[in-house]
């Protein structure tokens, strides 16, 4: 064996029951690394079956985990992580909602669950890395240093919901469909060549936890109703509401509000207010954010220079990239602000901060900054 010639890595390949991480644990395995595949149950009361589940945390996706894992010739074990999943991600989520916020559940998965509780243990065993599906892709520096990157096929990158991953968990990610310019159907196309039998089976969809999609229903059951008012920007009251909670930044459906505006135009919630328990609508165009302030930044790698820096910005999974100025100021805090009017900016999202492919790293939305509107 030469000197530049790649290590035999131990490798915890995280199995969700699916296609990528599959294919991904198949290419780990083929690339010479010792892989030990292993499912995360996550769910305390998992479905039997995956009709009418969305997710990834049913009974059925734990047999077909095992399944790929024995068609690839690896070990295969289920973690039981429920309780952690549930106080650090599921029980997030509730207390987000309620408090007036729009949490995404994947990113705190990836910091809380798979590159931390399942990290930590794979590193107390003796592992050297965790392998996941996810597309995106790991640089090596000169330096030793890692840089988190966007994948080579930007219409698949999932880099946004890493770009919570810090410099450690970087140290010991592995995401072997990060650097392949294939299709969604060619990975298929590779799945079935492989003798995996999840090579057709449809993808999982939203939040894994919400098994039917309904998100409202689910905070109703946890957080029971609490009727309020639905106001316009003077506050007057349009209607009414059970629950808060049941709204997001942008939401236009379902505002239940009995008369058109005067324009005619749509309606569209601007604000969620949990202390007076009123949801504000008005236009589009009342929308628009020019800056934001967000906390608890992190950062994917080496952290960005002192000052303000021009940055691309993405502000949610499947969103697009905005041009953005940001500068971490005293206390923890980045200011960002847009070069062009950005809509549907909520708090509790995260913004990510690009330097063209690479991840700098990402921060929780805590306020936003909308562009004044003159009078009528």
């Amino acid at each position: 064996m030469t000197d530049d010639a790649p290590r035999r890595l131990r490798v915890l390949a995280a199995m969700s029951g699916g296609v990528d991480s599959a294919v991904a644990a198949a290419r780990a395995a083929e690339a010479g690394h010792d892989v030990t595949g292993v499912h995360l149950a996550l769910s305390e009361n998992p479905k039997s079956f995956r009709t009418g589940a969305r997710g990834c945390c049913t009974i059925e996706d734990s047999h077909d985990a095992r399944r790929a894992a024995d068609v690839i010739g690896i070990p295969f074990y289920v973690w039981d992580l429920a309780e952690r999943f549930r106080e650090d991600v599921v029980d997030d989520f509730i207390a987000e909602y309620e408090a007036g916020r729009t949490p995404n559940p994947c990113l705190r998965c990836n910091e809380k669950i798979k590159f931390a509780a399942l990290l930590d243990k794979a590193l107390a065993l003796g592992f050297d890395a965790v392998c996941t599906g996810h597309y995106a892709t790991v640089v090596l520096r000169e330096d030793g240093s890692r840089e988190l990157h966007r994948a080579s096929d930007m219409a698949k990158d999932q880099s946004y919901v890493l770009g919570v991953l810090d410099d450690r968990q970087l140290a010991h990610a592995m995401f072997p469909l990060g650097d392949t310019l294939t299709t969604k159907a060619e990975i298929r196309e590779e799945a079935a060549r492989r003798g995996l039998f999840v090579a057709k089976k449809p993808d999982s969809h939203d939040i894994c936890f919400i098994a039917d999609g309904d998100t409202q229903g689910f905070l109703a059951k946890r957080l029971g109703t609490a009727p309020g008012d639905i106001v316009d920007e003077s506050g007057a009251v349009l209607g009414t509401h059970e629950g808060a909670y049941g709204f997001t930044i942008g939401q236009r459906k379902g505002l239940r509000i009995g008369h058109p505006a005067s324009d005619g135009k749509p309606r569209y919630v601007l604000d969620i207010s949990p202390v007076d328990n009123t949801v504000t609508v008005g236009p589009a165009a009342s929308l628009d954010v020019m800056a934001l302030t967000a906390i608890r930044p992190r950062w994917c790698g080496r952290p960005p220079t002192a000052g303000p820096a021009t940055y691309t910005a993405q502000l949610r999974a499947h969103g697009g990239e905005t041009e953005v100025t940001a500068e971490l100021v005293d206390g923890g805090e980045l200011l960002v602000s847009f070069t062009e009017p950005v809509r549907g900016v909520a708090p509790g999202q995260a913004i990510v901060l690009y330097d063209g492919s690479r991840v700098v790293g990402s921060a929780t939305i805590a306020t936003t900054e909308r562009v004044a509107r003159a009078e009528a």
